[in-house]
């Protein structure tokens, strides 16, 4: 007689059976955080690692590719059964509905088929907007948001991400970049929020908020992620992940504020960084990740690892001579969830540690019950499923409508010599290959890890497009790039033209893929502006990019530059606006423009001279220091003219303890309505640490109508705006002159 149930097929139902059966006399009902501490008393070893251990999407899926959201259940169960793994992440660009479907399964499965029943919590890169989903909004990049200056836009951006991907089980957003640009040549610099630490600090906030505070996903709630913890952008090559030095005054001056602006606003996880500072890997620093983060900054969230970081210890930074021992130090300085993400040795390695007793399952539980509360402040052990009624908000003309206003306000523009805005009517040329290619507008993390090809942008316009919009009656020729089998066309063209733009840049990269050596636009690009402007027409150069690339021996001979950076899915439309004028520009930049490629100097740098010794008369003769920046930070034109006004000061003589009142009046004295960033700086003429030239404090961002003014007030608080740290963090303030400047005025006060 035939078996009708084979024995492997036997064995699979009674272990689905027994693990409902032992499921259903285990699990907690978790609703408060005393809840918590009963659930983890039931916790085996094995448990409490995995849930400290996240996982790659390729470990789960059916091909092992990045791309496929395609649920293998078998690998699943045994990564499951074998791992007890709390959270997976990544994936790329595939439909809301796919999404879904994916993160309905796994969270099932890890649910219901689990011993203790916790929910899995799952992690993606959404950098700007949700660009893991297809046809989602996408907003500018963060180096082109904080041009804005307009902390709204940080929060639309936030409160966007959330509402087009919380509905699909996206519990854990890997965002905002909180690190300060202080080196061009680094390949992450768009992801930030410029060179300032108080913007950095504004608009990372704003962002957390936009993530963490939206009712809108409700009964949903996500959390944000700071990355990354910290100095990572600044290093010595210019390249990712490579060495950064940096004394413990400058990272609680530069690198720290921004970080501590999302810890008070509730952020709850924070990602290390990938290199090293000072010759410690950060992932094995107990003084930065529990000394400085946890006792002195206050932090009490989730500290997740960096992708594949832990392996960096063994053969990069080489500071353990196994991965046994990097998990040994990466656990004693204080991280509590490692991204592998690839394979399980950390699993393994973290329990022979607990074993062998080197490793206290105390110290387990200390980053278990941080992890569990992260997944029952998100209401993950209440509301775990995703749900699919909501998808029509994904891509809404609502959220594009946001992400246009954002572009529009965050192109800076600037150089105009008289040019634009253009005439509605006549020729124009338009050349480079990002008059057509959709895909370099956005930049890296769009739909896929190194940016999207162009055939996921099929929804998008492209620049070319939107320029035949705006100006419908000109007639509009586009070259892709221009060459010597076609320069004679070109300049045939060229002669009867009105104007010549040239859209130059970069193409999409991220990270380590990102890396180069020199700022200078390429030779092919040069020659496109080379040629342009042999012509004799008015050439406007427009800089779709990441990061500055110089164009320094051109600057002088374009009529107009516009900075679109990376400007995202409404980024074209926006540029061609702002060309026609239908859109006044108001952007200003949020990082200094170089002018050479071995020389960059932030605006808020330490001095304002330097010193020669002269041998003929044997003295020290001061001289300026000649700018070496083709624009400067918060430099940005208008089709308006603004004009400053009234600039005074409550009390010139002051104590160290009152507030003191600066006013400013602005007046738009152009004939057309317009908006105004204005930027408060304030310099500290004395320190007894070197202090920078000037700091940006404070800006508004304000619209005026022609011939309108407004008052404006900026409370200067002593303690917090003029204080500054030594190298152990401890603030102090200092009585001295003081120096405020706004646009070209400038008044002296006094502490005393």
């Amino acid at each position: 007689m035939k078996r009708l149930i084979s024995l492997p097929f036997f064995v699979i139902i009674i272990n689905i059976f027994t693990a409902y059966h032992i499921g259903a006399q285990t699990k907690l009902s978790i609703k408060t955080v005393s809840d918590l501490d009963e659930l983890i008393k039931k916790m085996t070893i094995v448990e409490k690692i995995g849930q400290m251990t996240q996982i790659n999407i390729s470990k789960i899926n059916t091909s092992g590719a990045q791309k496929d959201v395609v649920l293998d259940e078998k690998k699943y169960r045994e990564v499951l059964q074998k791992y007890k793994i709390g959270s997976f992440l990544n994936g790329e660009a595939v439909s809301p509905e796919v999404w879904e479907s994916y993160l309905d399964k796994v969270t099932r499965i890890g649910l219901e088929e689990s011993r203790l029943g916790i929910p899995i919590i799952y992690g993606i890169d959404h950098i700007h907007g949700a660009s893991y989903v297809a046809n989602s909004t996408l907003f500018p990049h963060n180096i082109s948001l904080a041009s804005s200056f307009n902390t709204q836009l940080a929060f639309e951006t936030g409160l966007v991400t959330a509402i087009e991907s919380a509905d699909l089980g996206h519990h854990w957003i890997f965002a905002p970049v909180l690190d300060v640009a202080r080196t061009p040549l680094w390949a992450r610099f768009y992801e930030t929020y410029g060179e300032d630490p108080y913007t950095v600090s504004m608009m990372g906030e704003a962002f957390v908020k936009g993530i963490q505070e939206n009712s809108e996903t409700s009964p949903y709630k996500q959390a944000a992620t700071a990355k990354h913890f910290l100095g990572y952008s600044d290093p010595k090559s210019g390249w990712d992940r490579t060495p950064v030095d940096l004394s413990m005054q400058s990272i609680h001056e530069i690198y720290r504020p921004s970080f501590q602006k999302a810890i008070d606003a509730g952020i709850k996880s924070i990602m290390v960084n990938s290199g090293e500072i000072n010759g410690i890997p950060v992932h094995a620093s107990k003084e930065i990740l529990t000394d400085l983060l946890r006792n002195q900054m206050g932090f009490e969230g989730v500290i997740l690892t960096d992708w594949g970081d832990l392996d960096k210890l063994v053969d990069y930074h080489k500071v353990a001579e196994n991965f046994k021992e990097a998990v040994f130090l990466s656990i004693e300085a204080g991280i509590d969830m490692s991204m592998t993400p690839t394979h399980f040795r950390f699993n393994d390695a973290l329990l022979e540690l607990v074993n062998e007793g080197r490793i206290s399952e105390a110290r387990l539980d200390e980053s278990v019950r941080r992890i569990l509360k992260l997944k029952l402040d998100l209401g993950l052990f209440e509301n775990p499923y995703p749900r699919k009624d909501r998808l029509n908000k994904i891509g809404s003309e609502k959220h594009n409508k946001m992400a246009l206003n954002a572009a529009r306000e965050s192109i800076v523009l600037l150089k105009n010599d008289e040019m634009l805005p253009l005439k509605s009517s006549g020729k124009l040329v338009l050349v480079g290959k990002s008059v057509r290619d959709k895909k370099n507008w956005q930049g890296g993390w769009t739909y896929t890890w190194q940016g999207a090809k162009n055939e996921h942008l099929a929804h998008l316009s492209s620049f070319d497009a939107e320029m035949k919009k705006a100006f419908p009656s000109t007639e509009i020729i586009i070259y892709d790039e221009i060459t010597s089998k076609n320069i004679t066309k070109f300049e045939k063209d060229a002669k009867s033209a009105d104007a010549i733009i040239v859209v130059a840049g970069e193409e999409p990269y991220t990270e380590f893929v990102g890396n180069i050596n020199d700022l200078n636009l390429d030779e092919k690009q040069k020659f496109w502006i080379k040629s342009a402007i042999e012509t004799g027409k008015p050439v406007s150069l427009i800089l779709v990019e990441g990061r500055p690339r110089l164009f320094t021996e051109f600057n002088n001979k374009l009529k107009s530059v516009i900075y679109a950076g990376l400007p995202g899915s409404m980024g074209p439309q926006a540029c061609a606006e702002i060309l026609a004028g239908t859109v006044n520009p108001s952007a200003k930049l949020s990082f200094t423009y170089p002018a050479y490629p071995n020389h960059y100097i932030p605006y808020n740098h330490k001095s304002g001279a330097v010193y020669f010794f002269d041998l003929n008369q044997a003295n020290f003769i001061q001289q300026k220091v000649k700018s070496t920046n083709l624009y400067s930070f918060g430099h940005g034109l208008s089709y308006s003219k603004f004009t400053y006004s009234k600039l005074t000061i409550s009390n010139l003589d002051n104590s160290l303890e009152a507030d003191i009142t600066v006013n400013v009046s602005v007046k738009n004295t152009g004939n057309r309505s317009g908006k105004e960033a204005v930027l408060f700086f304030i310099s500290d003429e004395v320190g007894s640490i070197t202090r920078p030239v000037k700091e940006l404090k404070h800006f508004e961002k304000i619209e005026l109508e022609a011939g309108e003014s407004k008052d404006l007030s900026f409370v200067i608080k002593p303690k917090l705006h003029l204080a500054f740290p030594n190298a152990n963090g401890e603030y102090f303030l200092e009585k001295g002159k003081f120096t405020v400047l706004v646009d070209t005025l400038k008044k002296r006060f006094t502490l005393k």
